[in-house]
């Protein structure tokens, strides 16, 4: 496997407009002949789909809900992170780059996160120019709140809905395109596999979820933008659609998969509530600006808590541990997430846990009212206080939440060269479905960041390098009629027909719970070599059972959500063996992965950069054979290798 990162020569601050400057341009009177597919209308891949189309290409768009305004990046509530300095706190291009490759605890690519902090600023004024209602200060100016991992005001948000607002803003553009006839859009849709000729990608087959109808796509290039593998764990702050399915397919047609172990628990979730939720709920890292996590000291005070013999508003202040704001005092509770999930966890496995369940603790607004005022809370997180309410019936502003790490976001994804170009040649993958920038931990508020990068500054570019490097009179040549489109439907029609033919007695959703609880209990927050080991074997057995037991009720020829969920738990069930594998060969701690065996005497993340400093990449080598490693060597050049400390 070819892991070039393509990384351009020359200083690091001048690598991005060096490279856009040596990159083949296709003649706008040429672009008319390309096709490109876009699978995913999320932030990533509406903002790619719109950017095409608004060059001149013929792009179809792909996505398996009934329209891209549910794509999930909807749900991101609480900001955007970009270098404008508007606060004079101290910000730059630089820093947010140095912030963003140390949060990542130094596992990430320099050159790809110095060009995310780079185009940063132009996000803004890309989304302000389409009308995004980001909060202003009283005289006009665009507001900022601070984020955890930095300690600058750099997060541009619209109360708690910045994701909603800023895909209402890629959506605006997406229907232009549509309306236009430069876009074809495919609303559900799923991905069922990717179609390569002579090594390069060149279509995709799909799968109408309304019909049933199996139908082949043939283009150009081929852009993934299609999110995380989060709900690998059932349970998570995803929405229930959201899979692995098109990544994974995509690894098994050669795509390298980068990092998998490399998974975020975000420290601000509603607590489980009981064993037949289908998701979790996420509390805005924005809350911890003016929200105080603790928990109490004594174990006496906490078991009273649980079982509600004790109004937490009557414990003492000298009762109570801020042990974020203890622990790391530089950043109190604005400390990284991945940092904020173990302490939380190491709180209650010490048995000061205040839920019913002994997994939760207190995140409470009581200084902050007391201080600015409950009209002034209101106005910064009204609608997340109600949120909060309608779910748990408590009222955050007159008692603390109850909050507990959850799963949230994926930082492992689909291997992409500098130019987000993956190890298929012609396949560009965009947003948090790539590895590319956040290294083993993301920090807040990057996320919208990055799929905004990657959709509307960066794949416009690259794909259209690519495009003129094959040659004009390559555009459209291959059409699905060739053989290899045959084929490949073949496979996809074949493995539903298997789906459908086990008829067993266990449903698919029971299925996706075991698997979600081997993957939680052995490769959550806490990993050792025996744990995962086992989990490993687990995780084979319980392959077997799926495709021995499984029962799909319905067919294949109209709309059947069962059908669907078991072709993703599938997929889910055999990356998850992939991911316990990487946590098994990484033989560190950093960031999201944290292996017991590696940690500081305070119980910190330890690294080992001698032996570890790269990206592990897999390549799939067929069913039932264990696949192949690679390594792409990071080399940082501008940033020194530390100790990552928040204290």
């Amino acid at each position: 496997m070819n892991l070039d990162s393509n990384i351009p020569e020359g200083p690091l601050a001048e690598k991005w407009s060096n490279h856009k400057f040596n990159m083949q341009l296709v003649n706008p009177a040429n672009r008319r002949k390309y096709n490109v597919i876009v699978v995913g209308s999320g932030l990533a891949g509406g903002a790619a789909a719109a950017s095409l189309a608004e060059q001149g290409y013929n792009v179809s768009c792909f996505c398996y809900q009934d329209s891209p305004r549910r794509a999930h990046s909807i749900a991101a509530q609480g900001g955007i992170n970009a270098a404008k300095n508007y606060q004079n706190d101290g910000d730059s291009v630089r820093r947010l780059f140095y912030d963003t490759v140390k949060g990542g605890d130094y596992r990430a690519r320099e050159a790809n996160v110095y060009r995310l902090a780079e185009v940063s600023s132009d996000i803004i004024d890309q989304c302000v120019a389409q009308g995004v209602p980001f909060a202003r200060e009283y005289g006009g100016m665009l507001a900022n709140r601070s984020f955890g991992g930095a300690q600058v005001s750099r997060t541009f948000y619209a109360r708690g809905q910045t994701g909603q607002q800023l895909l209402l803003g890629a959506y605006a553009a997406l229907s232009k395109q549509i309306g236009l006839g430069k876009v074809k859009m495919y609303n559900r849709h799923e991905m069922l596999d990717v179609v390569k000729v002579d090594g390069h990608a060149k279509g995709v087959i799909v799968r109408n979820m309304v019909t049933g109808e199996v139908s082949r796509h043939a283009a150009d290039a081929v852009v993934m933008a299609t999110g995380g593998y989060g709900n690998v764990f059932f349970l998570s702050t995803n929405a229930q659609g959201c899979n692995v399915t098109a990544a994974y397919r995509a690894y098994k047609r050669g795509a390298g998969f980068a990092n998998p172990c490399y998974t975020q628990i975000h420290p601000t979730c509603i607590p489980v509530h009981g064993d037949q939720q289908s998701k979790l709920t996420l509390m805005s890292e924005s809350l911890r600006n003016d929200g105080r996590v603790w928990a109490p000291m004594c174990k006496d005070v906490a078991q009273q808590i649980r079982e509600g013999k004790l109004d937490p508003n009557a414990v003492a202040e000298d009762d109570r541990d801020y042990f974020l704001e203890r622990k790391y005092p530089s950043f109190g509770n604005l400390a990284p997430r991945d940092i904020s999930s173990r302490a939380a966890k190491e709180t209650c496995d010490e048995g000061r846990g205040i839920a019913a369940s002994g997994l939760g603790v207190f995140l409470d607004f009581r200084d902050a009212i007391k201080r600015d005022g409950r009209k002034a809370i209101e106005e910064r997180y009204g609608n997340l206080f109600d949120m909060y309410n309608c779910i748990t019936g408590a009222d955050p502003y007159s008692t603390p939440m109850m909050i507990f790490p959850a799963v949230h976001y994926t930082m492992g994804g689909l291997w992409v060269d500098y130019n987000l170009q993956s190890s298929i040649p012609g396949m560009f993958v965009g947003g948090e479905a790539n590895f590319s920038d956040h290294g083993a931990n993301r920090l807040g508020a990057s996320a919208l960041m990055q799929g905004l990068a990657d959709g509307y500054f960066v794949l416009p570019y690259t794909v259209g390098n690519y495009l003129a490097a094959q040659g004009i009179s390559k555009a459209g040549t291959v059409t699905t009629e060739h053989p290899a489109f045959a084929e490949v439907e073949s496979d996809v029609k074949s493995r539903i027909d298997a789906l459908l033919s086990v008829n067993g007695t266990e449903s698919p959703r029971s299925f996706h719970k075991r698997i979600g609880q081997i993957i939680w209990d052995k490769c959550g927050m806490a990993r050792d070599k025996e744990g995962l080991l086992g989990a490993i074997k687990d995780i084979q057995d319980l392959r077997k059972e799926f495709w021995s037991n499984v029962r799909v009720v319905g067919d294949a020829h109209s709309l059947n959500p069962e059908l669907e969920r078991a072709g993703r738990v599938a997929d889910f069930i055999e990356f998850g063996e992939l991911m316990c594998r990487d946590a098994l060969m990484r033989e560190e701690s950093c960031g999201g992965h944290f292996r017991v065996e590696h940690q500081t005497s305070e119980g910190e993340a330890k690294r080992n950069d001698d032996q570890f400093t790269f990206v592990g990449v897999w390549e799939y080598q067929g069913d039932d054979v264990d696949p192949a490693l690679h390594k792409e060597p990071l080399i940082y050049e501008e940033v020194k290798l530390a100790t990552r400390s928040y204290k």
